[in-house]
């Protein structure tokens, strides 16, 4: 029977009995679209409007009575930031957090979409009881990384391992002349083979690394994805303050500049420093209580 606007009510499916394959097929594809465009919180009219077709025939589409050409309907999954494959694919039930996540990444940027599949792969790929074998300690001079780093091993009975002193050894020469006869770059590429045969070398240990290793993206990633990172971080003038506690002058002299120059590297590498897998503030924090906090910080991060 016909609604009094001349429109047959019922879908073409129905009127015709036991639908072909070739209808079920398009009330398939026409069910499939209408349910990621209802995951994804996307009116038929939006939907539309970008995949550029007219809102009655994605609306025929979606009963099932549109037989819409695959350049319209390529236009769809686009729309609906999908593939055609996946639009084709079976409908199956998932569990509700990971269309959580799914939502989380579709709004994400793409320049942030690398840094969640590293972390992703880093955090639940086979490799990661043996990372987590492994504790290194990053941050600047004077946030407390060989303080806290040789009582984390000797508390845990592992080694403590300084990078520092380990690319000396296997130079010959202390930092400085390193820096003097190879340049940054030539530091670099020594402190990524001196790194890379640490851990080759190490099973359970804690490792205190140089602040500047996050310069250099291929060593920092390398550390990330084999070792458990903590960045050991505190404000400006404590690291300064420990510094010369260390007996270290230098500092002192053009103090100022040297402050700002201090600054402006934290606030250069705070981006970097924040991939490690946890941070420690010791701000304002005696040797103990930052040590109890990073005990605790770990006892809850490994149970």
């Amino acid at each position: 029977m016909a609604t009094p606007t001349g429109v047959d009510s019922k879908p073409a499916l129905l009127r015709r009995g036991v639908p072909s394959r070739e209808d079920a097929f398009l009330l398939f594809v026409g069910t499939r679209v209408r349910e990621l465009r209802n995951r994804r919180g996307m009116t038929r009219k939006v939907v539309a409007q970008e995949a550029e077709v007219s809102e009655r025939h994605l609306a025929q589409l979606e009963s099932g009575e549109g037989n819409i050409s695959i350049v319209l309907l390529r236009r769809i999954a686009t729309a609906l930031n999908i593939s055609l494959t996946e639009l084709f694919a079976p409908s199956v039930e998932e569990p509700a957090e990971k269309g959580t996540i799914r939502r989380f990444l579709e709004r994400l940027p793409a320049n942030r979409l690398e840094d969640v599949l590293f972390r992703l792969k880093r955090d639940f790929s086979n490799e990661e009881l043996a990372r987590r074998t492994r504790v290194a300690l990053i941050g600047l001079r004077g946030a407390g990384k060989s303080t806290l780093g040789s009582r984390l091993a000797q508390e845990s009975n592992i080694p403590f391992i300084e990078l520092d002193r380990e690319i000396e050894k296997d130079t010959g020469m202390p930092l400085a002349e390193i820096f003097s006869l190879y340049g940054q770059s030539g530091y670099r590429a020594i402190e990524k083979r001196t790194l890379e045969r640490v851990l080759q070398e190490s099973g359970r240990a804690v490792i205190s690394v140089g602040g500047g290793v996050v310069s250099e993206k291929d060593t920092f990633d390398y550390l990330l994805a084999n070792c458990y990172t903590i960045w050991i971080k505190a404000q400006p003038d404590e690291h300064m303050s420990r510094v010369i506690a260390q007996g270290d002058f230098r500092a002192m002299a053009g103090s100022n500049r040297a402050m700002e120059d201090l600054r402006r590297i934290l606030e250069a590498r705070e981006p970097l420093y924040r991939k490690a897998d946890m941070v420690l503030d010791t701000s304002g924090c005696s040797v103990e209580d930052s040590f109890s906090s990073l005990k605790s910080a770990l006892q809850a991060h490994f149970q």
